[in-house]
Parts: C-alpha cells; structure tokens; sequence
C-alpha cells in the first residue's frame, strides 16, 4: 500500500478545528518542521497539542502559539517561549504540565491500549489531585491515564512507501512513541525510499502505525545554546 502524500499541505488537509495533535520532537530536534508549517499556513485553530515543550519563539509549535491557534498545551516544560507566558498568564490558553517520565508512559500506555498506570512520581503533590492513589507493597502511587491524540505529526530519518521509519540519534526521541498513540499518523521523512530497502533491524517505527509519509522538503537543523555569561 502506497501510504505517500506529496506535501505537507496535502496531510494537514485532514486536521480539524479542536483535534489534539502530538508533536514529536525534544526542544528543536527531531520536529516535523514540514508539517507543522502547513498548518500554520492552514490556520487550524483550537488545538490541544500533545509536545514535550511548547517550542521557542517563532520555531516548533511556537508558531502555532504565535498564530493563536492552539487551546491548550499538554507538556512537560513550557520556558523558552515568551508568547506562551504571556498567553497564560493572561489566561488565554491551558496548560497540563506532566512530569517527564509520566508524560512519556502515558503516550506509551495510550499506544498500547493500557487502561492507565500507577506511578510514585508526583504523590502528595497538585500533580495527584484529583487522581485516584494506592498504596502498593507500601509505597504511595498516582494513577495516570493513558494519552492519545487524532494525530501524530512525526519526523524520522529514513522511511519507505509503506510508512516503517528509522531515526537517527537524538531525533528519535519522542517520535516512535507519538506514532503509536495517533489516530491517524503522519511521518514525514528526510529520506524517502522504496519497501525493502530499510534494514529491518533498524525499523523503530512499523509501518502499521503510520497512516501517512511524505518526503520533507528543507530542515533549519538549530541547535539549542545557553548563554550564562559574557564571552
């Protein structure tokens, strides 16, 4: 099955106005750079999106937040963003912060088909309100619920017509994960190739999650540097 679309405006035809969408990528790598500038381009509005962070300003789902489109943020770490402060505090999106590692299960969990799991990490604080806890083998645990999404823009290094993916170092990150728990997944890929060219032992992503691939046109590959000082 030829799963290939021939542009990112092409994919994000589909996406609709409330979808929740996961983002794969940490900081500013491994981002579906392709994907998430067509929709901004679609101007898709009231998105719940499912990423690690809320990007910088102007790159990643950043210009999302620039283009008012986005609802609420579901993240582990929102800094580096100064229309996402001001967006919040002004009251005018949600955020859901998730501890990193509760952030990650829950997409497994939701890829999975798991109904939830118990975790010790945020027992006792505003993390747990609301949220069942038990005692096991007696050490306190939060129940957390599984995290799914309509769909999952995900990037991968290499990836063939029939949608299995292979990333590459860094960049792989939060992609494989995401692209179990969308409804509908769309890849796109620095390298587009025909079915059995990929090694199959280095295939993280099998092309039974993903819906659709497309070939990536250009990337900004920035790197994330922290001054503290002077030179």
């Amino acid at each position: 099955m030829n799963k290939v679309l021939q542009s990112a405006d092409d994919a994000v035809a589909q996406v609709f106005d409330g979808a929740t969408i996961m983002v794969g990528g940490f900081g500013v790598c491994g981002l579906p750079e392709n994907l998430i500038a067509a929709l901004h381009r679609r101007g898709t509005r009231n998105l719940t999106v499912v990423s690690n962070n809320a990007g910088i300003d102007g790159f990643g789902v950043g210009v999302w937040l620039n283009g008012r489109q986005v609802r609420k943020m579901i993240s582990t770490y929102v800094g580096e963003n100064k229309e996402f402060e001001r967006q919040l505090l002004a009251g005018e999106i949600e955020a859901d912060l998730v501890p990193q590692g509760t952030f990650a299960e829950r997409i497994r969990a939701g890829g999975a088909g798991i109904g939830g799991f118990f975790t010790p990490t945020g027992y006792g604080t505003v993390v747990a309100e609301g949220k069942e806890t038990r005692i096991i083998d007696g050490k306190p645990y939060v129940l957390e619920a599984p995290l799914r999404a309509d769909f999952a823009f995900v990037r991968a290094w290499k990836g063939d017509r029939d949608g299995n993916l292979v990333y590459r170092r860094t960049a792989r990150n939060f992609n494989p994960v995401m692209a179990t728990a969308g409804r509908v997944t769309i890849a796109e890929v620095e390298q587009l190739v025909e079915p059995g060219e990929l090694d199959p032992n280095a295939v993280a992503t099998p092309g039974i999650f993903v819906q659709h691939v497309l070939k990536g046109d250009t990337y900004e590959r920035r790197i994330e540097k922290r001054t503290v000082r002077k030179p």
